[in-house]
């Protein structure tokens, strides 16, 4: 007992010293965050937007589908806080649910196409010659078009529905990815550790995701986070010109859509679901701003 004792002890003593920078760099993160006040709200909504997508089931007062002719148009009250739609359909239900949607949303489009932006840029600035022409050439076909028009186009000629909308979003927002992880590669491919690397025989590939890679992402993940706001706001004016989701989906560019014919008489149908993606927005900028600057060699070292 003594001896496994002792094992123990000297495992967890190499553990600790093992991940004791992570666990310094981890605490220096928290601190820079919790130094910026713009930044932990940007955090705080976020994880707000998680919250509410994973706990809509039980944060929900009613079922955002059930339909009730006999409380049609009620203005904001202690039943329903935020009213009702032209159905009697509950809009914070609706509200809590349609964070589902967007956070599912943002999350795939944001993901698809920064793997797609990350391989093709990553291939074009390390590879470069013929095949960073070929890349770089349809990179910039693509952005000739502005991303919204693209987006209303393929989603159009997709055929209106909430996956076609992500399709049509993850088509258009790949460039941007391409052509800023391109410009990091270059910036790092002759870096003095590249060449080290090249120099003791290490393949492209091991070159590239294990050196070249990691250090250049830190603009990419608050270009991402920023965009993940951005998204959901391309999605919900898809739902607004009524392209991307359909009825009775709660999707909150469709819930704007459906409330602004009647705005001035019952503005609260139209209000809330414009002030979550408002919230969402700003958060994901705040957020944006705030990895930015966590990010920065620079400030990490004060």
């Amino acid at each position: 007992m003594g001896e496994e004792s002792e094992t123990s002890v000297g495992t967890l003593g190499r553990l600790r010293e093992e991940y004791a920078p992570f666990y310094k760099e981890f605490r220096h993160t928290l601190r820079l965050v919790w130094k910026s006040p713009l930044t932990l709200m940007g955090f705080v909504i976020f994880i707000g937007l998680v919250l509410a997508a994973a706990l809509a089931p039980y944060l929900a007062p009613y079922d955002p589908y059930e339909i009730r002719l006999d409380i049609t148009f009620q203005p904001p009250n202690m039943e329903h806080p935020f009213g009702t739609d032209e159905m009697g359909r509950d809009i914070l239900s609706r509200v809590l649910w349609g964070s589902r949607i967007s956070l599912r949303v943002g999350l795939v489009v944001v993901g698809i196409s920064l793997c797609i932006g990350t391989i093709l840029g990553s291939l074009a600035g390390y590879l470069g010659g013929l095949v960073d022409e070929v890349i770089m050439r349809f990179t910039d076909l693509v952005l000739a078009f502005p991303s919204i028009i693209l987006a209303l186009a393929l989603a159009a000629a997709l055929g209106p529905s909430l996956d076609n909308a992500m399709i049509a979003i993850c088509a258009t927002w790949w460039p941007w990815y391409a052509r800023l992880v391109r410009g990091q590669v270059l910036s790092v491919r002759e870096a003095g550790f590249v060449e080290a690397a090249k120099c003791i025989g290490a393949s492209d590939i091991r070159i590239l995701f294990r050196h070249i890679l990691p250090n250049s992402f830190g603009p990419v993940i608050v270009n991402a986070s920023m965009d993940f706001g951005w998204t959901i706001l391309t999605l919900a004016a898809l739902g607004f010109l009524g392209i991307g989701a359909q009825p009775p989906q709660p999707e909150w560019g469709l819930m704007i859509n459906i409330g602004r014919t009647y705005f001035l008489e019952k503005p609260w149908m139209a209000l809330f679901p414009g002030l979550a993606i408002l919230i969402i927005v700003l958060g994901s900028n705040l957020m944006g701003d705030g990895l930015g600057e966590i990010l920065n060699p620079r400030l990490r070292r004060r």
